[in-house]
């Protein structure tokens, strides 16, 4: 069904010339097929468990997601480089963690978090439960938490891993650092911990400007182009601060900037496939 899709369901199992396919029927009678979907689910309400403190929010679906991941992680093992980022999948139902972000296409939906190669290839995911007791403590937030697993299976094996703003902070790098694994990000400049001088107002920067502060291993960097861009990274060695333009006079990219724009893409080529093969349908409730 989701490399033959059709307005209805009922036209999977039509009679006429241009739509008739007998495999559905061969596998699977329409009646028997809506009778399933009809009561389908993944688990009993009667034995409900304690859901703040093993299952959370997902707990209804927590045991497909289990099996998917494992099988994720079985059958394939990544490449060096690997990022984590948001998709969201349409959603119009009744769930308290659903999330409505405008500037998305999709604006209304569930917010799965994923790890992803440049195959896009989904190594691990999450779904985004926004402040679920399960997920969240006094010093780490749900974001934290959530990238902290999606990152546990690669720990040590010399992956390098890329986010985006919505995950970055030092903390994060600190907690990550300690499980030896390697990352890159883009930050906000008001982010706890981030060096005191860093921000658009307190650095007077023209374009080409780089300016770079190191705490350990960590390096915090700010680069202008049109805007200031703030990224923090334990891969490469820390770049020159200065102001560095090419031959055509147009400001040069630091390259852990150059390795940030060339490897984000990977979850978006992920969510790409997937909505090629979608299987959404209205439901019965």
């Amino acid at each position: 069904m989701g490399h033959e899709l059709k307005d209805t369901l009922h036209d999977y199992w039509s009679r006429r010339i241009q739509q008739h396919n007998p495999s559905y029927g061969e596998t699977m009678t329409q009646d028997r097929f809506l009778h399933i979907l009809s009561f389908l689910h993944f688990a009993d309400n009667s034995q409900r468990c304690d859901e703040d403190k093993e299952y959370g929010r997902l707990w209804k679906l927590r045991t497909v997601f289990d099996k998917l991941n494992k099988s994720y992680a079985k059958f394939y093992n990544p490449s060096e480089h690997l990022a984590v980022d948001e998709v969201i999948v349409k959603f119009k139902g009744r769930v308290i963690f659903r999330q409505y972000i405008p500037k998305k296409r999709k604006h209304l939906g569930i917010k799965i978090c994923k790890h992803c190669n440049e195959s896009g290839y989904t190594y691990d995911m999450s779904v985004y439960l926004v402040r679920d007791s399960h997920s969240t403590t006094d010093d780490k937030t749900a974001t934290h938490t959530t990238v902290r697993h999606l990152s546990s299976r690669v720990a040590g094996l010399g992956h390098k891993i890329f986010m985006d703003i919505f995950f970055s902070s030092p903390s994060l790098y600190d907690d990550m650092d300690r499980y030896k694994i390697n990352s890159c990000r883009t930050v906000l400049p008001n982010r706890r911990d981030m060096p005191s001088d860093f921000g658009p107002k307190k650095l007077k920067l023209k374009r080409g400007d780089v300016r770079v502060r190191t705490r350990g291993g960590l390096t915090a960097l700010v680069w202008k182009d049109r805007r200031e861009v703030y990224m923090v990274t334990n891969m490469d060695p820390p770049s020159a601060g200065g102001n560095f333009y090419d031959n055509s006079n147009r400001p040069m990219k630091p390259n852990i900037v150059e390795q940030y724009n060339q490897h984000m893409d990977y979850v978006n080529n992920s969510d790409r496939m997937a909505n090629s093969y979608s299987m959404s349908q209205r439901t019965f409730k």
